[in-house]
């Protein structure tokens, strides 16, 4: 039986913390794990920023959203990071199959279906996940209530409750991403090419115009041959 070849997913979230990059390199081989390998994320706090001005960092995140099969967005705070938003604009202007995560509990934005601003909700070939990381917490934690603050703090209880949080999270994650990936493509075929090239000129990203519509050109096909355009 021939081996399946593993879908590459965008990790887009925050990454100006411990606790952000932490989670998020967390999360990305839980997903991995849960998946049995087929989901492999990108986390972009693993690029390497040497000597890129900051230009050359928001080219290089595009760059390899846009090379990327899936997408999955980090839509937690009161406030989406805005950078975050911008990713996933442009990931739904390829129509790239994305799935949305948020495990804050805290309300947001200017509706009742999903906790953000509404304008970055209904859009089509996205799932989302909502995640109730508190509660999940503090269930696993209540386990644990009656023993002493060191015999805790020496048994690492609090990491594994942590653990055991992520975990959820990440099978969660893993169907929602199974699931977008079986969406239809919603780009007409014969739109494809132009759009990836309006796509490789419209950020103004550092290259030739012609360099940068082959880049998207083998983004284009890379995505034809496996089904996802």
């Amino acid at each position: 039986m021939k081996k399946t070849k593993p879908y590459t997913v965008y990790f887009a979230g925050e990454l100006f913390s411990a606790k952000h990059l932490i989670g998020n390199a967390y999360l990305a081989e839980a997903i991995h794990e849960r998946s049995h390998g087929r989901f492999q994320c990108r986390l972009p706090q693993d690029f390497d920023t040497r000597r890129r001005s900051l230009r050359g960092i928001r080219d290089q995140n595009l760059d390899a959203l846009l090379d990327s099969d899936v997408a999955l967005f980090n839509y937690d705070g009161t406030e989406l990071d805005s950078g975050t938003v911008v990713e996933f604009m442009f990931a739904k202007f390829a129509d790239i199959p994305a799935v949305l995560l948020r495990s804050d509990i805290r309300r947001g934005g200017d509706q009742f279906r999903e906790p953000w601003n509404l304008m970055t909700s209904f859009f089509p070939r996205t799932v989302t996940v909502l995640c109730d990381s508190l509660l999940d917490y503090r269930a696993t934690a209540l386990r644990h209530s009656r023993l002493d603050p060191s015999t805790r703090l020496a048994g690492q209880y609090s990491t594994a409750g942590a653990q055991v949080v992520y975990d959820r999270i990440a099978m969660q994650t893993v169907r929602a991403l199974d699931r977008v990936m079986k969406t239809e493509p919603l780009m007409p075929k014969h739109l494809r090419e132009e759009v990836y090239h309006w796509l490789a000129l419209m950020p103004g990203m550092h290259g030739r115009p012609k360099a940068l519509r082959r880049t998207f050109e083998r983004h284009l096909e890379r995505k034809v041959e496996r089904d996802l355009l």
